[in-house]
């Protein structure tokens, strides 16, 4: 028996939208939004009966009809913190999302999923969130009091690729040690230790490596001075961490083949500058090295950064002595959606219920 899924990504300027028949995607489009359209709307989730009407609108076009619909899934949120897995999209969890203390516009795709959902009589899901929280409790823990580390990184990739090379190397994911990094905007670096991530950088607030988009971790007494200097708010201060730190701030953009561009030139400090994101991943791999005691079956690069040889040979220069190094270059999150409702639906995982 076959199943059709319907997988919803909503980002900042667009929405994905794809039709599965099982692990055959049958069409796959990108709905783009303008920033003038964008602008009316004071917020993300306000743009939700905006998004699901041109979602209806595209299914029609495709002739895709909603009553052969055998599951909906979205992108997952910036939620209460929760493990990994598979969960099913109730109320409770869209008005979580509503009152969300983090803005995203993958709020957004728990809800389009329901209400499309319950259009087609079928069941919504969301699978291995932002927010997912598997981190120890020693990995938790700062020196200050009112501060605990936060778990949000790209684990929906992470999980997807952990298990791509599972199956390659007909192993579980549970049964693995494994180091991976998604090398993207943002940089996550995490220690999966037997099908559980017990640490990772909070990549959202630009923790861990310099990342095209990210400051990475900045010597605390330094970035005090910075915040009480007079030349900053709180909100610029923030966005110098996430958005406009890292080799935007650094570089003046946030396309890593334009710096190596420019390195491959001649540019000293564009040259520096792809040796300090290099260094600095190759410094996280290292920490999660420690966090699994030595014990790893391979250190695992993903991201759009993975496609350029030259980035991953210099992070697997400093890191081969750790594990051997796989290449998964690029992210399908779409790919992903639709694998974790084809595992619920073929029984293969149990379906969570968020609380």
């Amino acid at each position: 028996m076959s199943f059709l899924i319907l997988v919803i990504n909503p980002g900042s300027t667009s929405t994905k939208i794809a039709l599965y028949n099982d692990e055959k995607q049958e069409w796959s489009t990108t709905l783009r939004h303008s920033i003038e359209e964008l602008k009316r709307y004071p917020d993300s989730f306000s743009q939700l009966d905006w998004r699901l009407s041109m979602i209806l609108a595209t299914l029609s076009g495709y002739g895709t009809d909603l009553h052969s619909l055998a599951a909906v899934i979205g992108r997952g949120g910036l939620l209460k913190p929760v493990p990994g897995g598979v969960y099913e999209v109730d109320d409770n969890m869209v008005d979580d999302l509503r009152t969300a203390s983090m803005q995203h516009p993958a709020n957004l795709g728990a809800p389009l999923a329901l209400a499309i959902a319950r259009m087609a009589g079928v069941k919504a899901f969301i699978a291995d969130p932002p927010i997912m929280d598997e981190m120890s409790d020693v990995a938790h823990v700062t020196g200050i009091r009112e501060i605990r580390r936060r778990s949000v990184f790209h684990a929906l990739n992470h999980r997807a690729v952990a298990r791509r090379y599972a199956r390659i190397v007909n192993r579980n994911y549970e049964e693995l040690n494994l180091i991976i990094v998604h090398l993207g905007g943002g940089i996550s670096v995490a220690a999966h230790q037997k099908g559980r991530v017990t640490d990772v950088n909070n990549a959202y607030d630009g923790d861990g490596p310099i990342a095209p988009e990210r400051a990475g971790t900045i010597p605390a007494g330094q970035l005090a001075d910075l915040c009480f200097s007079g030349k900053y708010t709180h909100e610029e201060v923030k966005r110098l961490c996430c958005g406009r730190g890292g080799i935007v701030d650094l570089m003046g953009t946030n396309a890593m083949e334009d710096v190596r561009a420019r390195a491959a030139g001649g540019d000293r400090e564009a040259a520096l500058m792809v040796d300090a994101v290099c260094y600095t991943v190759a410094k996280s791999v290292g920490a999660m090295a420690a966090v699994l005691k030595g014990e790893v079956d391979a250190i695992l690069l993903t991201g759009g950064m993975a496609h350029s040889k030259l980035m991953t040979d210099k992070i697997a220069d400093c890191c081969r002595f750790i594990a051997s190094i796989e290449i998964f270059p690029g992210e399908d999150e779409m790919g992903a959606l639709a694998e974790n409702a084809m595992r619920v639906l073929r029984s293969e995982c149990e379906v969570k219920q968020y609380a």
